[in-house]
C-alpha cells in the first residue's frame, strides 16, 4: 500500500522534474510567480520518478493512455479504466504531483505545456 509523499515542501529538490526527468521536461519560462514545462513522452517510454511541486493547469496538446505510479510502483492512476481522461481540447487543473514515474502506455506521444503556479 502506498505511503502519503506529504506536503510539497518535504519532497526531495532533486525529485523535480526537471532535475530527475529532464529528458522528457524542458523549460519554457520561469520567475517568481510561475514556470512553464514542455513535456513529451514519447509512445512506450517511462519517465524517471519525479515531482511536480506546485499546482499547475496543463495545456494538452496530444495524449495517450499513461500509467502514473508511486515511488513504490504503486498504480495512482491508469487512464485506460479512466471515464476522463485528458484530451488536447482544453485546459486541466492539476494539485501538486508528489513522487511519481508516469509510463505512455499507447501508441501516440503524449506532449503537453505545464503552467506551474509558485506559492
Amino acid at each position: 500500500m502506498s505511503t502519503d509523499p506529504g506536503p510539497p515542501e518535504s519532497w526531495p529538490p532533486e525529485l523535480d522534474a526537471l532535475i530527475a526527468a529532464p529528458e522528457h521536461h524542458r523549460l519554457r519560462f520561469e520567475n517568481d510567480r510561475v514556470r512553464v514545462l514542455d513535456t513529451v513522452i514519447p509512445a512506450g517510454e517511462t519517465t524517471r520518478l519525479h515531482t511536480h511541486r506546485w499546482p499547475a493547469v496543463y495545456l494538452v496538446a496530444s495524449s495517450s493512455p499513461l500509467v502514473r505510479r508511486d515511488a513504490d510502483g504503486n498504480v495512482l492512476l491508469d487512464t485506460r479504466d479512466a471515464p476522463d481522461t485528458p484530451r488536447p481540447d482544453g485546459p486541466v487543473w492539476s494539485d501538486p504531483i508528489g513522487p511519481h514515474t508516469l509510463e505512455n502506455v499507447g501508441t501516440r506521444e503524449i506532449r503537453l505545456v505545464s503552467i506551474e503556479i509558485k506559492s
